[in-house]
């Protein structure tokens, strides 16, 4: 039970419409319909994937973590060192039932796409590749985890992705860019005193 609390608190759910929103608007104007693959899909981007995206995170962030002011609430949990193996574990082990339906629900194109989104979500944070603490790859990273679930449901439902979809998902990647950069700044003085580096 202790686990179960941390991984939701971990989670951040009030930014999970953040990722399942994204994947579930772009499959309904893709198809017209729900069906079995919009729902496992819908439901995936909201809890797992945000377990995994946030838990890693906090995790490999715990030094920072510690001295910053926001973190604690519904900003971000403090996990303590003795919950870091199980939330790793917990994460990869909520993740893989729902990536393995997607992944055979779906064609090489949007199971690539599902690998970028994923690899995104370990990169960010994980130790040995930590893109959060590489300027503007941070920003880059941070914007693919809420835009790719809107495209890899475009990919899954259709195959191709038209220039409008281009356009429309290229101004929320640009956004997405703009609102990393910007709420990092509230984190400098936390992340220097922790040895992190961003591009804030």
């Amino acid at each position: 039970m202790k686990l179960a609390g941390v991984l939701l608190a971990s989670s951040r759910p009030l930014s999970w419409v953040n990722t399942a929103y994204p994947f579930a608007a772009a499959y309904l104007m893709a198809t017209g319909h729900i069906d079995l693959t919009f729902v496992v899909g819908t439901f995936f981007f909201l809890v797992p994937y945000n377990v995994a995206m946030y838990g890693i995170n906090d995790v490999f962030d715990y030094e920072s973590d510690i001295r910053n002011p926001r973190k604690g609430g519904v900003e971000g949990a403090i996990v303590k060192p003795q919950f870091h193996r199980a939330v790793l574990w917990a994460s990869a082990l909520l993740c893989l039932p729902f990536v393995a339906f997607l992944l055979a629900e779906g064609t090489v194109a949007s199971d690539a796409v599902l690998a970028v989104s994923l690899f995104a979500v370990v990169a960010y944070s994980v130790r040995g590749l930590r893109f959060k603490e590489i300027p503007f790859l941070d920003s880059l990273t941070s914007s693919t985890h809420f835009v790719s679930p809107a495209l890899f449901a475009i990919v899954l439902t259709t195959g191709t992705v038209n220039l409008e979809q281009v356009l429309v998902l290229g101004a929320f990647y640009a956004w997405g860019l703009g609102s990393h950069a910007f709420g990092a700044v509230q984190d400098i003085v936390a992340d220097r005193e922790g040895g992190l580096r961003s591009i804030a």
